[in-house]
């Protein structure tokens, strides 16, 4: 199946690399920064259609469970990365995505929407990888992170995983699977695509390489 490189083809990194590999993404997707561009929901939603379509010979609530496991994990660290090295990371002058007033704009997020934010970041790219990092720089309460960042991750992994199942039993959606897999990409790179093209053009990322220069 060509759609494109094979670190954004979701299935083809389920089939290749097997469970282990799928907890290993999703753990760096989840919490380190260097893994904001690997697949999430395609990935589960992937991995749900896969163990439908019997080419994945696991079990599903096993590996929602593992999944829920290795995507709170990933929190968790994002969570120590940033209390640890965030203000470093941060208050770097050239750094092009990520900038101190990520911090305010983080802890404005938690204050407006509550643990509730905690949830819902989880169904967003990208922003499922950085505010983990966001609320360790910002000293959030971390038992309060923990529990709601656990709710998310369960919800998050179980929801995904099992609609991937439930529509790979549908006979159209097993003989279209290449048109299924490249639609999850796409959807998966369009927010990552926005934000380094976003990065690149802001006035702070020209302020950035005129001081380089």
């Amino acid at each position: 199946m060509a759609l494109g490189p094979a670190a954004l083809d979701p299935e083809k990194l389920a089939i290749s690399f097997g469970l282990l590999g799928v907890l290993a993404i999703i753990f760096a997707e989840c919490g380190l920064l260097v893994g904001f561009f690997l697949p999430g929901d395609s990935l589960l939603f992937a991995v749900g259609l896969l163990i439908a379509g019997d080419r994945l010979n696991q079990n599903l609530i096993v590996v929602a469970a593992l999944i829920s496991v290795a995507a709170i994990a990933g929190n968790l660290t994002g969570y120590f990365i940033g209390a640890k090295a965030g203000p470093t990371v941060f208050s770097r002058p050239q750094s092009r995505i990520f900038k101190p007033e990520y911090v305010t704009r983080s802890q404005e997020f938690f204050d407006k929407y509550g643990p509730a934010a905690l949830i819902l970041a989880r169904f967003t790219p990208i922003v499922r990888t950085i505010i983990p990092v966001m609320a360790g720089t910002s000293k959030m309460n971390f038992t309060r992170f923990a529990i709601y960042s656990s709710v998310g991750g369960i919800v998050w992994a179980f929801s995904m995983t099992t609609l991937g199942y439930f529509l790979g039993q549908i006979e159209w959606v097993q003989k279209n699977l290449e048109i299924i897999t490249l639609i999850i990409v796409a959807v998966s790179v369009i927010p990552i695509i926005r934000e380094l093209r976003k990065a690149r053009t802001s006035p702070d990322s020209a302020d950035a390489d005129n001081d380089v220069q």
